[in-house]
C-alpha cells in the first residue's frame, strides 16, 4: 500500500519533557508534628502536554509523509465529488481517507511522549480498592459493562451534574424534563433506531458465546501480526483491514473472518457467519405482551415529542432549550474498556430550538474570544494537526456554522475544563462529510486525550429540522411554532372537508378520533390521500392505533387562499449531548497523580468544585480532648453546606492524609494539642494538591473551606491572609 512509511524512534538522542504523572517525588509528607514543609507535587504543566519544541519537530518529520498521503487522498475525495462520480466510487474513495487518517493519528499518539501516559493498571486498581465504582452483581459473578458507583464515586458523579445543571441549565434558563425510560416502538422506528442501530455479531458455534465482529477481527489480526513468523508484507495487509474496520459490509466480514480462519478466542470452536445485531434492549409493555417496545438508546426522544408542551411553556417564543438528565442503554455486544463502553449509562443532553432563519446566539461574545482546539474537516482530509483557535474567528470564517453552535462549543469547553480535564487534552473534532448525517448542517465532538487515545465524551451538532419533521410525518401532528411575518401574505392552503354527520354515523364515538386527526394533517399527505380517494373512492387512516376507511361521502379536499399574519416554521435543533461516564473517566486520568519520592502514594487532584467530599476532619489522635472540637466542625461544615469525611481512626496522621488524598478531598482540617490548649483554639488546614498547611480560627474554618470550594477563594489567597503551619508547639495536653 502507498500510505506506508517507516517510523523510527524520533525520541532516540533526546530528552522528553518532564511530567509529574507516574513519576518520583522527592519528600513525603509526615503529620504536623514535623516541622518539615512538604513540597508541592506538581500536576503537569500546559507544556507537559505537548512535547517541546525540537521534539516536535523531529516527530514532524515523521509524520511528513502520513500527512501529505492524507491530503492527496483528501482531494481525491474532492474531486471526485465535484465530478459527479458514482456513489460507490466516492464511498470507496472516503473509506480509504478515513483509513490513511486513523494511521497519521495512530502515529502521532505513538510518538508522544511516554512519560506523558498515565498508568492506568495502578490508577484502576485504586479506583476499584477505593470503590469509586465496580463491576455490577460481583458476588454473582458480574456482568460485563455493567457498574455501580460507590460512595466516592456517586458523589463525584453528582458533584459533576450539579454543575452541569447551574452551567446550563440555569445560565441558559433551560427547560429541564424527566421522561420515561420505556419507549414504545413506533417512537424509535420513526427515529430510525429500530432499523439501523446495529453492529454486526458472531457467536461461537457450540457454547453461544458472542463477540462482536469487528471487535474480534481486530484483535485476531494483531494476534497473528505479533507472531514472529508473520512476514512484512502479510502485517502490511492485515493493518490495511484494521484500518478500514468501520468500512465492512456483513458480506465483507463474512470473507475476512474465512480468510484468517477466526475461531473463537475462548475455546478455539468455530464461529456462525456475521448477523445483524440491534443494540437497543427489546421488551414489552402491558400484561397482554402486544406492545413492544425499548429502553431508550438516547434522552434526546422523550424532549422532541414533547416540543408542543415546551413551546407552550414558552410562552410560543423561539429560541428555547429543553434539557434532560437520565440513563439510556445500550446492548454492546463485548462492552470494555471500563466507563468508556458500557450498556447502561447517564447521558446528559440539551436540544435548543431555534429559527433556522435566525442561528445567531446573543451571548455569543461571551465565549468568543476563547482559543479552543479545533480539529476542522478540512484539517483531518489535508493531514493537518489539530490547532488552536479563537472561537470567533472560527465562525466569522465558516469553521462552524453559525454562531449558536459555535456558542454551545464554547460553553462545553468551559465546562469540561471546570470540571476538571486538562484544556491541553481536550479537543474539538468536527464530523466529515461522510461521517455526518444527511441532514445535519455541521458536528463538532469535544474528544479528551486519554490512554486509550482521543476518545468522544461529547458530541455538538445542528441536526437541522429532522427529528421534529420526522415525528410530525409520523404522527400528522404539527411540531411548529410560529413566526410573526413583518407584512401579511397570502398563502394557498389545502385541507380535508370532513363530513361529520356521515363520519358520526359510520363511527359513533369514535368520529372524535378522526376528525381530529383530519385537522392536523398536512398538504403532502392531504394531496396523496386525494390521489388515492379519486382512483378507488376510499382510503384508510390511523387514528389512536386503529385503522378507519374513508370514502368520498365522509370526506373531501379543500382548497381555498388565505391573508396570514403570522407562518408555521419547523424549529431547527442544536444538540449538545453529554456522556457522564466518560466524562468522569477522562476526568479520573487527567486527575491521577503521584507523590514525588513515593510512587506507591496516589492521589487525585479533583477540582474541588468537584471532589466528593470538599474536606477531611481528623483529630491528631483518638485522644477524647479532642472529640468536641471535632464534633464542632462537623456540625458547622454541615450547616454551611460542606460535603465532609470525619477520620478518626488509630492510624497516623501522615496515613489518614494519604487516604483522603487518595478519594481526592480537596482540604483537610486536623484538631491537635495547640487546638485544645490555646485560645483562641485553632486548627491546621491543609490544601490536597501542595500539602502545604495554614493555622486559622476554628470558627473562621468551615466558612474558609466553603469557600474555597465554592471557587470564591484560592489557596495562593489563603496563603497570604493566615500563617503558614510549620509545627504544633505543644505536644500534649497542659
Amino acid at each position: 500500500m502507498q500510505h506506508k512509511a517507516d517510523v523510527t524512534s524520533v525520541q532516540d538522542g533526546l530528552t522528553a519533557p518532564q511530567t509529574t504523572r507516574g513519576a518520583p517525588q522527592s519528600n513525603r509528607e509526615v503529620g504536623p508534628l514535623q516541622t518539615c514543609r512538604a513540597k508541592r507535587a506538581s500536576s503537569p504543566s500546559p507544556s507537559s502536554c505537548v512535547p517541546d519544541s525540537r521534539l516536535r519537530v523531529k516527530m514532524e518529520e515523521v509524520l511528513a509523509p502520513f500527512r501529505e498521503l492524507v491530503r492527496q487522498q483528501g482531494e481525491l475525495v474532492r474531486r471526485l465529488k465535484e465530478e459527479g462520480a458514482a456513489e460507490q466510487d466516492v464511498n470507496k474513495a472516503a473509506a480509504e481517507l478515513k483509513a490513511r487518517k486513523r494511521i497519521l493519528e495512530a502515529k502521532e499518539l505513538a510518538l508522544q511522549p511516554k512519560d506523558d501516559v498515565v498508568d492506568r493498571v495502578k490508577m484502576e486498581d485504586t479506583l476499584k480498592r477505593r470503590f469509586f465504582y465496580d463491576q455490577a452483581f460481583a458476588i454473582y459473578g458480574g456482568v460485563s459493562g455493567l457498574y455501580d458507583f460507590g460512595p466516592v464515586g456517586c458523589a463525584l458523579k453528582n458533584n459533576i451534574l450539579q454543575i452541569w445543571r447551574q452551567h446550563f441549565i440555569q445560565e441558559e434558563q433551560i427547560l429541564e424534563i424527566d421522561c420515561t425510560m420505556l419507549t414504545p416502538e413506533p417512537v424509535l422506528k420513526t427515529s430510525g433506531h429500530v432499523d439501523k442501530f446495529a453492529d454486526y455479531m458472531v457467536k461461537d458455534a457450540k457454547t453461544g458465546e458472542c463477540f462482536r465482529a469487528d471487535h474480534l477481527l481486530k484483535a485476531h489480526l494483531k494476534k497473528l501480526m505479533s507472531d514472529a513468523k508473520c512476514s512484512a508484507e502479510k502485517s502490511d495487509e492485515m493493518e490495511d483491514v484494521i484500518t478500514q474496520m468501520d468500512n465492512y459490509s456483513q458480506q465483507d466480514l463474512a470473507d475476512l473472518f474465512g480468510k484468517y480462519n477466526v475461531k473463537s478466542p475462548s475455546t478455539g470452536n468455530d464461529l456462525t457467519p456475521p448477523t445483524s445485531f440491534n443494540l437497543m434492549f427489546k421488551t414489552s409493555i402491558g400484561p397482554a405482551g402486544n406492545m413492544p417496545g425499548y429502553l431508550r438508546p438516547e434522552t434526546a426522544q422523550g424532549m422532541f415529542l414533547n416540543f408542543k408542551r415546551l413551546l407552550e411553556f414558552n410562552q410560543g417564543k423561539l429560541p428555547f432549550g429543553a434539557a434532560q438528565i437520565g440513563n439510556s442503554f445500550r446492548n454492546e455486544i463485548s462492552p470494555r474498556s471500563g466507563l468508556i463502553r458500557v450498556r447502561e449509562f447517564t447521558m446528559a443532553e440539551i436540544e435548543h430550538f431555534v429559527d433556522p432563519t435566525d442561528k445567531v446566539h446573543p451571548k455569543f461574545s461571551d465565549v468568543a474570544d476563547l482559543n479552543i482546539m479545533l480539529y476542522s474537516s478540512k484539517a483531518q482530509t489535508s493531514g493537518q494537526p489539530a490547532h488552536l483557535m479563537r472561537l470567533g474567528d472560527a465562525v466569522e470564517q465558516g469553521v462552524i456554522n453559525n454562531s449558536v453552535l459555535g456558542y454551545f462549543i464554547g460553553r462545553i469547553f468551559l465546562y469540561l475544563t471546570k470540571v476538571g480535564l486538562s484544556k491541553e487534552k481536550v479537543r474539538f473534532r468536527q464530523h466529515m462529510d461522510n461521517e455526518m448525517a444527511h441532514y445535519a448542517c455541521d458536528c463538532w465532538d469535544a474528544e479528551s486525550k486519554t490512554s486509550y487515545g482521543w476518545i468522544e465524551i461529547v458530541g455538538c451538532a445542528d441536526r437541522s429540522c429532522y427529528d421534529l419533521t420526522c415525528h410530525s410525518r409520523a404522527t400528522k401532528v404539527p411540531l411548529v411554532a410560529e413566526k410573526a411575518l413583518k407584512e401579511p401574505k397570502t398563502v394557498n392552503i389545502t385541507q380535508f372537508e370532513p363530513n361529520k354527520g356521515a363520519i358520526g354515523t359510520a363511527y359513533k364515538r369514535e368520529a372524535k378520533s378522526i376528525l381530529e386527526f383530519l385537522a392536523v394533517c398536512d398538504e403532502c399527505y392531504i394531496t396523496d390521500q386525494e390521489k388515492t380517494l379519486n382512483k378507488s373512492g376510499e382510503f384508510t387512516i390511523e387514528a389512536n392505533g386503529k385503522t378507519y376507511k374513508l370514502t368520498k361521502d365522509m370526506v373531501s379536499v379543500k382548497r381555498f387562499q388565505k391573508t396570514i399574519h403570522v407562518e408555521e416554521i419547523v424549529p431547527n435543533v442544536i444538540e449538545p449531548s453529554f456522556g457522564i461516564g466518560r466524562i468522569m473517566y477522562c476526568i479520573f486520568e487527567h486527575a491521577f497523580h503521584t507523590r514525588e519520592g513515593d510512587e506507591q502514594r496516589t492521589y487525585f487532584s479533583f477540582p474541588a468544585l468537584v471532589a466528593p467530599y470538599k474536606c477531611s476532619v481528623l483529630p491528631l489522635s483518638q485522644n477524647q480532648e479532642f472529640a468536641p472540637f471535632v464534633k464542632l466542625l462537623s456540625e458547622a461544615m454541615t450547616k454551611n453546606g460542606v460535603s465532609h469525611k470525619v477520620d478518626d481512626s488509630s492510624g497516623s496522621i501522615g496515613r489518614r492524609y494519604a487516604r483522603t488524598d487518595e478519594i481526592g478531598v480537596a482540604f483537610g482540617i486536623t484538631v491537635d494539642f495547640d487546638t485544645v490548649n490555646k485560645t483562641p483554639h485553632t486548627a491546621t488546614l491543609r490544601d490536597r494538591d501542595s500539602m502545604t498547611q495554614i493555622r486559622a480560627e476554628v470558627s473562621e474554618l468551615p466558612g474558609l473551606v466553603r469557600d474555597l470550594a465554592n471557587g470564591c477563594m484560592t489557596w495562593a489567597e489563603v496563603e497570604s491572609k493566615y500563617p503558614i503551619f510549620g509545627g504544633q508547639e505543644t505536644v500534649k495536653m497542659d
